[in-house]
């Protein structure tokens, strides 16, 4: 049962990485916000993902840089001496690095994901675990934070602040254009990555619905070569802006794009912050628990298929059941996503009315 908390009581969220997961944990966070206005809140978050939400109103954020080891924790430890316990840990992230993280950090409360939903000693760490539920996907299984704190039922929503400077940046990489597809071909796994062939194919696919075409990457060496790799096999010209962008640069692109397609990844959930169509493509873990969050109508769900195949059904309902093998993305058929585009384009409604609850 939902536990009441003080009208200011403090608050603190452990939840170090990675973008898709941070951009989740930001509709908890702002719910929270608006139930419990006076409760301080602190979130302690990696350093690029702060590039991302430093700026969220009303939260103070302390940065977990993972690059200083053992310093890092030094470095939180640092900023909070003096202060009195958290009223509230909510341990949002079960890594060995933010399990001992929430070791040390002194709160009378300590809550965990729900028994079962851990790992790497995440038990250890808390007090308290979410109550089980049917919820699924990660950001409803994330919600079971908020209604612990007595945050009633909602719908997931985002308010990420973005600078006029990024937003005119991100019009300027595009020359100005206001209908193009947001091509986002890179995943943190390699095996995730589609085919870079039918990434072409598809930008040429577009390109005859006269949309323009606008691949993204990181500055890593891997997505620079995939988006040059995908321009060069493309019939058409292509704007490629991968390694050129900040994280907000890039989620103001994801906000002005008409569609945004790749795998699974945190661009995809940047984009779905911003109310943008996504066409995910997923083959190796279950879009119903990793996909976009409002957008499961537009996923090229090869996934399903697959475990049908292999006699996994049972696993389908297994939280966090994730396949292996780089061949599997070559399951998902380019035509399955050129009709995935043709019914976004066909809507007139900027994010796609499907509910996750």
């Amino acid at each position: 049962m939902p536990q009441s908390i003080g009208p200011r009581s403090s608050i603190c969220i452990v939840r170090l990485s990675a973008i898709g997961d941070v951009c989740h944990v930001t509709a908890v966070v702002q719910a929270i916000q608006r139930q419990h206005p006076q409760s301080p809140i602190t979130w302690i978050i990696g350093r690029l993902e702060h590039t991302l939400l430093g700026d969220l109103p009303g939260i103070e954020f302390i940065i977990f840089d993972k690059s200083r080891g053992f310093g890092a924790y030094r470095d939180v430890l640092r900023q909070l001496k003096g202060r009195a316990p958290f009223d509230v840990l909510l341990q949002m992230q079960t890594s060995f690095r933010s399990n001992l993280l929430g070791k040390i950090l002194r709160a009378k409360r300590k809550i965990g994901l729900p028994n079962g939903y851990g790992k790497e000693l995440h038990n250890l760490v808390v007090n308290e675990h979410v109550p089980g539920s049917e919820a699924f996907h990660v950001l409803d299984v994330y919600k079971g934070f908020a209604h612990i704190l007595d945050v009633p039922p909602f719908d997931a929503a985002w308010s990420i602040p973005i600078s006029e400077n990024d937003q005119r940046r991100a019009r300027e990489l595009v020359n100005h254009n206001q209908t193009y597809l947001l091509l986002a071909p890179s995943a943190s796994n390699s095996e995730r990555i589609w085919n870079p062939e039918n990434y072409a194919a598809l930008a040429d696919y577009a390109h005859s619905k006269g949309m323009t075409v606008v691949v993204t990457g990181s500055p890593a060496q891997r997505d620079i070569d995939l988006a040059r790799q995908i321009c060069e096999l493309a019939d058409n010209a292509i704007v490629n802006v991968a390694g050129k962008t900040s994280l907000k640069e890039l989620l103001a692109l994801c906000r002005q794009a008409r569609v945004v397609v790749g795998p699974d990844s945190g661009t995809l959930h940047m984009a779905t912050t911003q109310q943008t169509p996504v066409i995910g493509l997923y083959a190796h873990s279950n879009p119903f628990r990793t996909g976009p969050y409002h957008g499961l109508s537009y996923v090229a769900n090869s996934y399903a298929d697959i475990m049908a195949s292999r006699g996994l059904q049972k696993q389908m309902k297994q939280w966090g059941y994730r396949l292996k093998g780089a061949e599997l993305m070559r399951e998902i058929k380019l035509e399955t996503v050129t009709s995935l585009l043709d019914r976004v384009l066909s809507s007139t409604e900027k994010r796609p009315s499907v509910s996750m609850n």
